[in-house]
């Protein structure tokens, strides 16, 4: 059974004379218009594939809103291509900061309406990727934050530590979790990272808060110490977290989960179901991302992706 590759990229899109414009690229040798995407390095993530692809293809920085889909499609070799895609807002800051230049791989960049896309894309499978993109516009979704919800990475057993719970440190494959996160997670540009104060969730984050320049808050409330005594205030933190805005990381424990998801669907109105405990019962270094509306985060959940420790 031959393997699949695997690919990502987004459909970047930004505002022009208030209008949603999104980026096409014409492929110097195939001739053809796509949306930037490409096949993952070896150890990569695919949210780590996706912005470096987008900058590489066009010179633009940018971070990941809401996953819009997969697409699956035969390769003349045999071998089944498979490109997962986000959406991802230009910034007129990435625009003017863009280093691309017409090259072997790429020969133009060009912002065209989706009406315009749609009839100027090669490939139908890119034409699926941006209708799901257009449904999202339809249903007035436009910017987006993300609250990325992670379990500490593997620590040390409670039976065989001799202090206090919340000084468990991580274990040696703890430790490769909290590195593995640091590209996947920078993938949607946090500007704040939340963490319970034990010692296996802010080591954990500690690589990413180093490589993104973050202060890591310790918050007693999304503890399991507090959850245990039943002093949690994980609506408080969740709460702070929603109204702001912006795109943060909250770190906490496997027990806290269920309830800090909880109150992300309370605070931002979205029925409870399956999809959202589902989406808490996270393995040690995993991460699941709670995709919100920036303009009106009361409306709902938009989506919610979880990925797999990558260690």
């Amino acid at each position: 059974m031959t393997t699949a590759i695997y690919a990502a990229g987004a459909v970047c899109w930004r505002l022009i004379d208030g209008k949603v414009h999104v980026l096409v690229i014409h492929r110097t040798v195939y001739g053809d218009v796509t949306i930037p995407k490409g096949k993952v390095d070896p150890g990569e993530s695919l949210p780590q594939t996706a912005v470096r692809e987008i900058e590489e293809e066009t010179g633009l920085a940018v971070a990941l809103g809401v996953p819009l889909g997969v697409s699956r499609y035969p390769l003349p070799s045999g071998r089944e291509k498979i490109v997962h895609y986000w959406a991802a807002e230009v910034s007129d800051r990435a625009v003017q900061r863009s280093t691309f230049k017409p090259n072997a791989e790429v020969a133009a960049l060009e912002w065209v309406t989706i009406k315009r896309a749609r009839t100027y894309l090669s490939y139908e499978p890119d034409v699926e990727i941006l209708d799901a993109f257009a449904t999202l516009l339809d249903q007035g979704v436009t910017s987006t934050f993300a609250l990325a919800v992670v379990r500490h990475g593997k620590a040390v057993g409670r039976s065989s530590w001799p202090g206090d719970d919340a000084a468990r440190p991580l274990t040696e494959r703890g430790v490769e979790q909290a590195a593995g996160l640091v590209a996947t997670l920078g993938a949607w540009a946090p500007k704040r990272i939340v963490s319970s104060p034990a010692v296996r969730c802010v080591t954990t984050v500690t690589p990413l808060a180093a490589a993104a320049g973050l202060e890591i808050k310790r918050d007693a409330g999304i503890s399991q110490d507090a959850w245990e005594a039943g002093e949690d205030e994980v609506r408080r933190v969740v709460g702070k977290r929603v109204r702001a805005g912006k795109s943060a990381i909250i770190c906490s424990h496997g027990p806290v989960l269920p309830e800090i998801m909880r109150e992300v669907a309370l605070a931002t109105g979205t029925p409870l179901g399956s999809y959202v405990t589902d989406a808490a019962g996270l393995e040690t270094g995993a991460f699941s991302v709670v995709h919100l509306s920036a303009t009106s985060p009361g409306s709902g959940i938009i989506a919610i992706e979880t990925h797999a420790p990558r260690a």
